[in-house]
């Protein structure tokens, strides 16, 4: 389970994306911040509510929102295929944790180190003592991730 401190960093984490993301274009393009204020209090409001989602108990809930947020935050044409770098912010984590990755059913090594916070050495040594899937086309698989994440009684090591 989730710590107070891991909700926190989350919120914050979402107040900033939707602050960049979202509302600073509406504020270029509005060229006011006027009509913003009452969208910014409820948007925060919900960066609350997302993120107890996102690190609560219901898994079915919880890869729903990170769905939701992904798709309005990191549009694209294309798979959602974040850097590495960001499976070690807050909401790359609780990512990690509800869904794996959103969009594959396998990573790189690299890519799985990135979302265990663990050396793409450290993923190898894993698979081959049978603690993290390998896939058949290779890789290790993201549901073999989300468990390993989801295992309190484990250290991700």
């Amino acid at each position: 389970m989730a710590s107070t401190e891991d909700h926190v960093e989350l919120v914050a984490e979402l107040v900033r994306l939707l602050e960049t993301r979202i509302l600073d274009p509406l504020e270029i393009l509005l060229t006011s911040d006027e009509l913003l204020g009452p969208i910014r209090a409820r948007l925060r409001v919900e960066a609350e509510v997302w993120a107890a989602q996102l690190l609560g108990g219901d898994r079915e809930r919880a890869t729903l929102t990170a769905a939701r947020l992904i798709g309005v935050l990191f549009p694209g044409d294309g798979p959602f295929a974040p850097p590495e770098s960001w499976w070690r912010t807050a909401l790359g984590r609780a990512v990690a944790r509800t869904a794996g990755h959103p969009a594959a059913a396998a990573v790189s090594y690299a890519t799985a180190g990135a979302m265990l916070g663990i050396t793409r050495q450290g993923v190898h040594d894993l698979v081959k003592r049978g603690k993290l899937g390998k896939h058949p086309d290779g890789g290790v698989t993201t549901s073999s991730i989300r468990d390993r994440l989801n295992r309190p009684q484990e250290s991700s090591t």
